[in-house]
């Protein structure tokens, strides 16, 4: 039986372990630039191969900038404080 008929999607988490706070507004800016062009990748990737995609970040404020800047990963992004 194909993996695809076992009806089980091993969602593949994106985890940012970055600092995000504690950068000054333009590394800010240059961060989430960068993360935005490489989680649209990854997503599309996860999703051609048949898996759910969620991104992990360590802050409040970085899941703000990242959605603030594609709304596309609006859902898709959760606080993970532990990491």
């Amino acid at each position: 039986m194909p993996w695809t008929d076992r009806g089980a999607t091993r969602t593949l988490w994106e985890v940012k372990t970055d600092n995000f706070d504690t950068y000054p507004p333009d590394l800010r800016e240059i961060v989430v630039e960068n993360q935005v062009e490489k989680l649209r990748h990854e997503r599309a990737l996860a999703l051609a191969c048949g898996f759910d995609f969620r991104v992990g970040v360590r802050s409040p404020a970085h899941k703000e900038a990242l959605e603030f800047a594609a709304r596309d990963l609006n859902g898709l992004i959760v606080v993970m404080e532990w990491c």
